[in-house]
């Protein structure tokens, strides 16, 4: 079991994006999760499934410390879908003291070849959606607007595949909606393509053998909808590791995941100035040593994810627009 992570004293995590927008008159404090994987019946992988409950445990602690005012989770909160993996991390929680919302991750939703009954897709929705509406959602956060798409599938899409897909009805509700926002801040699970392009890049000059996880597919139309409106901003989970990148003028943050290295989720300050994205831990030096050896050791690709983590926190922070 990790041990709690004593913050006191010290700042909020370390600086991984310094960005001039979005902006909000209004100081706004979000936190951001991804990934949590929650699994109480299985063990080991470099998910480290056996911590997952206490890192998210961590995670929900640290952020009542912080003055959050609201909690985004970009998906996977479970191992695989499973309701009893669900039920315990609404136990864990129900402890917020801020509001929790999530979009859902492409292991949260029915897959064919599940060897369990998965949680409903409309159930996720009443619980983890403004008011169980459903995808896409918009809910106003102090002065930022808080936008959540589903990426991941359904009941009756993306049932055979773990890719990403915006469909068509969201990218029409976004269309609609965007220009009447003042401050949008986009969460979906999968990744840009010049977020996917940078892991086929570590695969060309370090680990040809490296396998590339799921990726968004017909991505056109989604990046073209966001960089017309100006959307400053969309955050997303997916490949366990903090990253940023831009394309057509919209900045993306990769959010790291609190199951595997490094273990954490990101803090984001909106003020007038812009927005600080600072990285913090939900696990202790030793905890942190086990997610990098596990990790690092569990396949040709998980090592290849790892050395990319740690070269993006030697680089922190990674973007400075101040």
């Amino acid at each position: 079991m990790a041990e709690p992570v004593d913050h006191s004293g010290s700042p909020p995590g370390s600086l991984m994006a310094d960005l001039e927008r979005p902006r909000s008159k209004e100081p706004t404090r979000i936190a951001v999760v991804a990934d949590p994987h929650v699994s109480t019946r299985s063990a080991g992988t470099s998910k480290l499934f056996d911590y997952t409950e206490a890192h998210l445990q961590n995670a929900v602690a640290d952020i009542n410390e912080r003055n959050v005012e609201y909690t985004l989770c970009v998906g996977d909160i479970t191992k695989d879908g499973e309701r009893w993996n669900f039920d315990a991390a609404d136990e864990i929680l129900a402890d917020l003291d801020s509001p929790f919302r999530s979009i859902p991750g492409n292991h949260d939703v029915p897959k064919e070849g599940d060897d369990h009954e998965p949680l409903p897709l409309s159930e996720f929705v009443e619980r983890y959606t403004p008011d169980g509406d459903g995808f896409p959602f918009h809910e106003r956060v102090g002065g930022v607007d808080i936008v959540g798409l589903n990426s991941a599938g359904g009941h009756d899409w993306l049932t055979d595949s773990h890719d990403g897909l915006v469909p068509d009805e969201q990218l029409d509700w976004l269309e609609e909606t965007l220009p009447e926002l003042a401050s949008p801040l986009i969460a979906v699970h999968h990744n840009l393509p010049t977020m996917s392009d940078q892991l086929l890049e570590h695969q060309e000059t370090n680990e040809p053998e490296m396998a590339i996880p799921p990726v968004l597919r017909n991505p056109d139309r989604f990046v073209a909808t966001l960089s017309e409106h100006g959307v400053p901003l969309i955050v997303t989970g997916h490949l366990h590791l903090p990253s940023a990148t831009i394309e057509q003028g919209v900045r993306e943050l990769m959010t790291p995941t609190t199951c595997s290295f490094p273990q954490s989720y990101l803090l984001l300050d909106v003020t007038s100035e812009g927005t600080e994205a600072r990285l913090v831990p939900v696990t202790d030096h030793a905890g942190m040593m086990r997610g990098h050896r596990e990790r690092s050791q569990d396949s040709v690709t998980g090592k290849g994810l790892t050395a990319m983590a740690a070269v993006r926190l030697a680089q922190f922070p990674l973007v400075d627009e101040s």
